[in-house]
């Protein structure tokens, strides 16, 4: 897919599938802007190798959670790009690894709540408001997860799908609100070779596999190729939709 002359936008781009989907953005030629929340290392490491591939990237230290930090980023963008085509929602709160899985149930809803939910809202409120300005407007992408459909077992799946459903269900509508001039469709990715995958026993990964019609995990560049359809004009005529990323479990 061609991308080359965009100008694309992904938050929480400091590892995995976000740190994917912007090299791969850039790979397909366009310029990146990258979000990060706490890992700066991270996040310089993704634009070391957006540069690497000839391509212009900014970095940005935000917490979406906040009104007023998403409102910033918007204003940056903006000022150092002039437009944003695509505009990509990946940053959720990690519930599974580190000192966040020790949080309790309330917690980690409230975490869930904040990051996932409000910062995705407010990130497609404030790109809608560029786009808006913009005589080709653009596209949002937001990440859901492949189970909302049809539930998982467990304290972490329940508190995942509570949040992850009402990403789906407020871009479902976006899309409605702001066609034709702006296409707004969501990932939905599966079991993906992440952190928590990575750390995961034998025997779940396994179990994983085998449920699986693919036969493997996936990869955050699964997710990314995914991505870059979404962001091109391959997809001028797809908004609203949901494209599931996790070789056939679901």
């Amino acid at each position: 897919m061609d991308l080359e002359g965009k100008f694309v936008l992904v938050t929480g781009a400091s590892s995995g599938i976000g740190a994917a989907i912007a090299l791969g953005c850039a790979s397909a030629g366009a310029d990146v802007a990258i979000t990060y929340r706490r890992n700066r290392d991270g996040a310089e490491e993704t634009a070391r190798r957006i540069r690497e591939r000839g391509r212009r990237v900014e970095v940005f230290a935000v917490e979406l959670g906040r009104e007023q930090d998403v409102s910033s980023l918007g204003r940056a963008v903006h000022a150092a790009f002039g437009r944003v085509d695509a505009w990509i929602n990946n940053a959720g709160a990690d519930i599974l690894t580190g000192s966040a899985r020790r949080l309790s149930r309330l917690e980690k809803l409230d975490l869930l709540l904040e990051v996932d939910v409000r910062g995705t809202v407010l990130a497609s409120w404030t790109a809608v408001d560029l786009m808006r300005e913009q005589p080709d407007g653009g596209v949002i992408i937001n990440i859901s997860w492949d189970h909302v459909g049809t539930g998982m077992a467990g304290e972490n799946p329940i508190l995942y799908a509570t949040a992850k459903g009402g990403v789906l269900s407020f871009s479902k509508s976006l899309a409605r609100e702001v066609a034709p001039r702006i296409r707004v469709n969501v990932l939905a990715p599966g079991f993906i070779e992440t952190g928590f995958g990575e750390g995961a026993n034998e025997e779940w990964r396994r179990a994983v596999v085998e449920r699986t019609p693919l036969r493997r995990w996936g990869t955050p560049e699964d997710v990314a190729g995914a991505a870059v359809y979404l962001v091109s004009d391959a997809s001028a005529f797809v908004t609203g939709q949901v494209l599931t990323v996790n070789g056939g479990v679901v």
